[in-house]
């Protein structure tokens, strides 16, 4: 590989043998270096191939000046991710979550601690993100030496479901609610209280999970079956009804509007979350 620009003594932006960019990473593999010469393939310890020219250069940007220690423990979390929990992630993942890696250290050094409001929800319906956020927190603990509050584990998860969705963070930090406010309507309308351990629970949490995916990437289900639908309000006439209700919460919450199939499968999935607790 050809190293087109020195970021740093440890990062270079460099060109490899297909005439792609890449950012590559390791200990002084800058230093001394000018653009035009061959990278020392000895010390090359992470190669990052980022598509989006503009994702880049932030990347790039960002990278200037960061000790390579929080840039190698932030890609350590990603791989992580993408290996042990099989996450389909954004690229954006690389900027976002270096960045915020970056500055809660630098936080934490100056005792600038921020509380997180949504931490009981994210625990609650984004179990595996959290558990990167807490794998995260202690390879930081590891690797730096500083013990970040448990808050940051839930700011982590945010970052990996904002990548997971390819949404944008300000988005992304509206899912907890939205999920609580979802179940808080299937039990205040249906009278019951569902288990959180039970199977019917995973697969109607799941369910609401891609819903919302699929609300913040405007991928809704279009068929209008007004049959079928109508067939589905005969058989399940009140957890047909809850699914409007919740239709309408996502409506006034989002602005999307449910599609009678979309309401459909809704109800299915509170059919079966509630049949066994009735």
């Amino acid at each position: 590989m050809l190293i087109e620009k020195i970021i740093n003594n440890n990062i270079v932006s460099a060109v490899d043998s297909k005439g792609r960019e890449v950012v590559v990473m390791g200990r002084g593999l800058g230093f001394g270096m000018k653009p035009g010469r061959q990278i020392q393939e000895n010390k090359i310890e992470k190669v990052f191939r980022i598509k989006s020219q503009t994702l880049a250069e932030q990347f790039k940007d960002l990278l200037a000046d960061m000790p390579l220690e929080h840039v190698k423990v932030s890609s350590d979390i990603i791989t992580y991710a993408k290996e042990n929990l099989k996450l389909k992630l954004n690229q954006s993942i690389y900027v976002t979550l270096t960045d915020h890696i970056n500055f809660a250290i630098e936080r934490f050094k100056e005792k600038m601690m921020f509380t997180n409001p949504l931490l009981n929800e994210i625990k609650t319906f984004y179990k595996e993100e959290y558990l990167i956020g807490e794998y995260a927190v202690a390879l930081i603990e590891r690797r730096i030496g500083i013990t970040l509050p448990v808050d940051e584990a839930g700011f982590i998860a945010l970052h990996f479901l904002n990548a997971e969705y390819g949404t944008d963070i300000r988005d992304a930090v509206k899912f907890p609610d939205q999920m609580q406010a979802i179940v808080d309507i299937v039990e205040r309308d249906l009278g019951i209280l569902l288990d959180e351990s039970s199977l019917h629970y995973e697969r109607f949490m799941t369910h609401i999970k891609f819903l919302i995916q699929r609300i913040y990437r405007k991928e809704l289900l279009s068929s209008e079956d007004r049959e079928l639908s109508l067939m589905m309000q005969r058989k399940y006439p009140r957890e047909y009804q809850c699914s409007v209700k919740v239709a309408e919460y996502i409506m006034q919450a989002t602005g999307s509007r449910l599609s009678e199939e979309e309401i459909m499968y809704l109800s299915v999935h509170i059919r079966r979350v509630s049949t066994i607790d009735l």
